[in-house]
């Protein structure tokens, strides 16, 4: 952490943004909750604040370079900023350097973000009370991963997997479900929750269902093949309180390109094999995936058979990213970068994929009912999220004012 001892003293109005996954949201909260403990008026106007506190990303270039845009446009309105996050944790000394940054702080710890901010002896409570004004919330069950993909910055940024206990994630999640009709399960690594406590997902997800009822719990992104069959059984047997929908990253569907990105613990068949499994016992089944173009070394035939086995797999949607080299990642020692025009047209082919794969899901849900979670207000329409992770808008003079409700898909 590095402090500009120029400025002196706490804020009063402090302004929050947030780049990258849902674990970047929680931490963004957690930090929020903290400050507004400890007398500080959150703003939502930059214009009003004495302080910005920035949750960074570094998942790819990109992420980097808006990130110091972004802090660059607040420096041009005299706000001085505070950076947090993995970016921050692998700052090189650019965002240290900006003018208009107070501080950098590697991760999100409350106390050292406060301590930067001028706090001498913060006051920091344990957990998250409330997620925001949302219908739904985010739960961070775990932080960091063992694993060692040789395109990922964030497991050097976050360091090893450590996972909260039960009983904290139940009182959390206790707390939580007071405000909240959705609670998503989120974290770096989240299938291998409790590894580190001889525990396991499934049992923290039989503890939440028992002992936090009314709610809807959703994992975040999990490996498919992490899914173990009591985390399966919830799935099915209890839809209405653990979604049936998973964020199951692919990355590629060639084993050879899997190979030289580290995920050795799956395969493009044993991937198959285990959601073709859960889609053939789920009627209602929401499956996203992350998909990496142009990874170094990846042929033709490669991203083929990655299309191949997209276009067999029940997808609902994709994320698709063009690949992009992070220092210090192994990645960028490989031979056989894909040259950048290409990366773009494999990129643009599997967008237009999960595209087609979205609309042809919800073709097939017409004239069903969901179960839905209201999830925001858009004009003069509610938006909210079904099971399946499908987008439906209610007229807000058809709602009812309930934040979870079944609704027509049309």
């Amino acid at each position: 952490m590095d402090s500009d001892d120029g400025v002196h003293g706490p804020a009063v109005n402090v302004f929050f943004h947030t780049f990258g996954c849902r674990a970047n949201q929680y931490d963004t909260e957690l930090v929020r909750q903290a400050f507004a403990d400890n007398g500080v008026a959150v703003v939502t106007d930059p214009s009003l604040a004495d302080l910005a506190v920035v949750n960074s990303c570094t998942v790819t270039a990109e992420s980097e370079a808006k990130l110091r845009r972004f802090v660059g446009r607040l420096g041009r309105k005299q706000l001085q900023t505070i950076v947090i996050g993995c970016a921050a944790a692998r700052d090189d000394g650019r965002l240290r350097a900006l003018p208009s940054v107070r501080a950098v702080v590697g991760g999100a710890d409350p106390t050292a973000v406060l301590t930067a901010a001028g706090f001498t002896a913060p006051v920091v409570e344990p957990g998250l009370r409330r997620f925001g004004a949302h219908a739904r919330a985010w739960l961070k069950i775990q932080d960091g991963c063992d694993e060692h993909c040789t395109f990922c910055a964030t497991t050097i940024a976050r360091g090893a997997n450590r996972s909260r206990s039960i009983a904290d994630i139940v009182s959390e999640a206790r707390a939580l479900a007071e405000h909240h009709a959705e609670i998503v399960l989120t974290g770096v690594h989240i299938g291998t929750y409790g590894q580190d406590r001889d525990l396991g997902l499934g049992g923290l997800l039989e503890a939440l269902i028992e002992d936090v009822p009314g709610v809807r719990f959703r994992l975040s992104s999990i490996e498919a093949t992490e899914v173990d069959d009591r985390i399966a059984r919830l799935l099915i047997e209890a839809p209405d309180r653990l979604a049936p929908h998973l964020h199951a990253p692919l990355q590629s569907g060639s084993n050879s390109v899997l190979k030289r990105m580290g995920r050795h613990w799956y395969t493009a068949e044993s991937y198959r094999a285990r959601l073709e499994w859960l889609a053939a016992r789920l009627p209602v089944f929401g499956l996203g995936a992350d998909v990496i173009a142009g990874f170094p070394g990846e042929s033709a035939a490669d991203h083929a058979a990655t299309v191949a086995l997209i276009r067999v797999l029940p997808f609902t949607y994709l994320h698709v990213f063009p690949y992009s080299a992070r220092t210090d990642t192994a990645a960028t020692r490989l031979p056989g970068q894909v040259p950048a025009t290409e990366l773009q047209a494999r990129a643009e082919e599997l967008r237009l994929l999960g595209e087609e794969k979205a609309r042809a899901h919800r073709a097939s849900r017409l004239g069903q009912m969901a179960d839905a979670v209201a999830s925001g207000r858009n004009g003069g329409q509610i938006d909210a999220l079904t099971e399946d992770y499908i987008s439906v808008y209610l007229p807000v003079e058809r709602w009812d004012g309930r934040p979870r409700f079944p609704v027509l898909v049309d």
